[in-house]
């Protein structure tokens, strides 16, 4: 009889540890679900309202700097060709030419290509872009800025770049201009290695 006492009371507390074990898990998961429920509200009301954000909410971390400079470059030259694609001016206006050529020195993030390469693509750029419809410039932007930096690229990536930025260039009208394109931001990406 005492052993049987004995097991029922071991079995007992065994019983009560689980029971206690369950009801502390069960709170946690309680608690996780309603910060959940808290975070994804105030969410849903910054999404609806952005000018009156929650005051609870982490300030924001502040940004790379060299995140922001790869975006504000990109900008930048997509403002340019846009500029050059609805300019219907012959000769292009000296500022304009003058913003696409810092633009292009500043894409390089590493080493810096020569300023004759530099100056040769602006140009065939501007004959490329210069009055055609509807240039995908912001991915054109974006092909040029990546092959000044053509030391992050692999081999596979800068050809994926090059023939990209060439059917961008034929599907805009600019087929014959595409090819010096081309062939100045292949220098420039050896140039930048």
């Amino acid at each position: 009889m005492k052993i049987f006492a004995a097991l029922f009371l071991m079995v007992s507390l065994a019983a009560h540890a689980q029971v206690g074990a369950f009801n502390i898990s069960k709170e946690r998961a309680r608690r996780a679900n309603e910060a959940n429920n808290a975070e994804q509200q105030r969410i849903a009301n910054a999404a609806a309202d952005p000018s009156h954000p929650n005051n609870a909410a982490a300030p924001a971390a502040p940004g790379d700097p060299v995140r922001e400079a790869t975006l504000k470059n990109i900008a930048d030259l997509q403002a340019d060709f846009t500029a050059f694609s609805s300019s219907t001016n012959t000769p292009v206006d000296a500022t304009q030419k003058a913003a696409l050529l810092n633009d292009l020195s500043a894409a390089a993030l590493g080493k810096k290509p020569v300023s004759a390469s530099v100056r040769k693509l602006a140009g065939d750029l501007i004959a490329a872009t210069g009055g055609v419809k509807n240039p995908a410039t912001q991915k054109l932007a974006r092909n040029v800025h990546a092959l000044f930096n053509a030391s992050h690229l692999t081999a596979a990536q800068q050809t994926l770049l090059l023939d990209e930025t060439k059917k961008i260039l034929t599907a805009a009208g600019a087929a014959a201009a595409a090819d010096n394109v081309i062939e100045d931001l292949k220098g420039i990406a050896e140039e930048t290695k």
